[in-house]
């Protein structure tokens, strides 16, 4: 169910600054703020510490490294 609700027009303002694209809807823009506030889950934050583990060991390749194995 949609629903209209009243801004400021100081929100309003801070709110076309947010958006990404012309297009894009203010229901994305505060999706994406309520997304950003969010808690991450225990499976992200497992991935986190697994990659600061491999980064730490040295396993993982640079930006050149890759480019180069590419022949880019």
């Amino acid at each position: 169910m949609a629903t209209t609700i009243q801004v400021s027009e100081n929100l309003l303002d801070t709110l076309k600054m947010r958006k990404l694209y012309n297009k894009e809807s203010y229901e994305e823009v505060i999706w994406d703020l309520v997304e950003d506030s969010q808690e991450v889950n225990a499976e992200t934050k497992q991935e986190i510490e697994n990659a600061r583990a491999d980064i730490k060991a040295g396993r993982f390749f640079t930006h050149e490294q890759v480019k180069r194995k590419l022949n880019l």
